[in-house]
């Protein structure tokens, strides 16, 4: 049986995989599970490398994702505390570790969603490299 709390869940990993799509992100995996925690969202992105030769780098980009129905408990990316923040990256590591093909760069975003009153879209916060 789904609780409220995880439909909830899903709804924002849902919500938060279309904006990164629109954004021109591409989703490689969804609710990836390791031996430290699940990861919401792998994705990948392209960056304009550094130096003009090199042309685009590729970035993977593993993405936790908040999801609130109100702020009872405060905002979405309030709950990332410092413990999930250890998990994500221990995550990160070992689908590096566990993927060589991917390369060297990566990062770990967060985002939250806040679900608005009265059918409002929802506020969505894209946090860049929120975990180091």
């Amino acid at each position: 049986m789904t609780t409220a709390r995880q439909k909830l869940g899903r709804w924002g990993e849902k919500l938060a995989a279309e904006y990164l799509a629109a954004q021109g992100y591409i989703i490689l995996e969804i609710n990836v599970r390791t031996p430290y925690g699940e990861i919401d969202l792998v994705a990948c992105q392209e960056e304009p490398a550094i130096s003009v030769d090199s042309g685009r780098l590729t970035v993977t980009v593993f993405v936790e994702v908040k999801t609130r129905a109100t702020r009872t408990f405060g905002y979405p990316e309030e709950s990332v505390n410092p413990r999930k923040q250890a998990h994500m990256l221990a995550s990160a590591q070992f689908y590096v570790q566990s993927h060589p093909d991917l390369g060297d760069h990566w990062r770990i975003d967060v985002i939250a969603i806040q679900r608005q009153p009265g059918g409002l879209a929802p506020a969505i916060q894209h946090f860049v490299n929120a975990i180091h």
